[in-house]
């Protein structure tokens, strides 16, 4: 099996080579590269020969901050999942963060063990929500339009439905595939469309489109 692919972005110092160093032991991982800035770190992607799948971004950093990072990221790299690792965690920016286009978001004092569980999970779903994080989503992401109509030439089909409440349950596009009795292509096709109709960057986007048309509740999400 592949290993997943990680970059590191924090300003310090240590915290970049204590996570590289337990990281690129878990067996499972491969930290193609750090940075200690937001600056470093678009250079390092523009020169890099691989992206990497999921970045660790600080979220206060001098010049250039996590936030400012992950909205370039969303526009110029929205294939990289980010999870944000930060001593200003508070669990109110949590809807922010998301639409930010970011994937999870952690305070710095996780267990190393938990953050390689978060990166796994984010790795392969694409999003991470702690169970405190949930009940903070319910006030901050309230419904704002309407349920699609399909009539609509940009509404989602009754199977585009299907599938993104599916993806929201955190199921794989061969598990989607396996429940809904079509081909893992077939899957990804479908998950491509909803990209495409929604304008979502990465899968927490469509997550928050689930949840703002009513599509799902939050309740439904689960939690690892």
């Amino acid at each position: 099996m592949s290993k997943i692919t990680l970059a590191i972005t924090d300003d310090d110092v240590l915290i970049v080579s204590l996570l590289e160093g337990y990281l690129q032991n878990a067996g499972d991982m491969d930290v193609l590269f750090t940075a200690n800035s937001g600056p470093e770190l678009i250079e390092k992607l523009k020169a890099a020969p691989e992206v990497p799948q999921v970045l660790l971004l600080d979220l206060k950093m001098e010049g250039m901050d996590g936030i400012a990072v992950s909205e370039y990221l969303k526009i110029h790299y929205p294939g990289i999942k980010v999870i944000v690792v930060s001593s200003h965690y508070q669990k109110s920016f949590m809807g922010f963060m998301l639409k930010a286009g970011v994937s999870a978001f952690l305070p710095k004092g996780v267990m190393p063990a938990e953050l390689a569980e978060v990166i796994r999970a984010v790795a392969k779903q694409g999003f991470y929500f702690k169970p405190e994080q949930l009940d903070v989503l319910r006030g901050q992401i309230a419904p704002k339009a309407p349920k699609p109509v399909l009539q609509d030439d940009n509404a989602l089909s009754e199977r585009e439905i299907d599938v993104l409440r599916l993806i929201c349950q955190q199921k794989t596009a061969k598990e989607i595939g396996d429940l809904l009795f079509i081909t893992q292509r077939t899957a990804e096709g479908h998950k491509n469309n909803l990209f495409v109709k929604t304008g979502a960057k990465n899968i927490a986007g469509l997550v928050i489109y689930a949840i703002q048309q009513g599509i799902i509740n939050v309740d439904e999400l689960p939690v690892i």
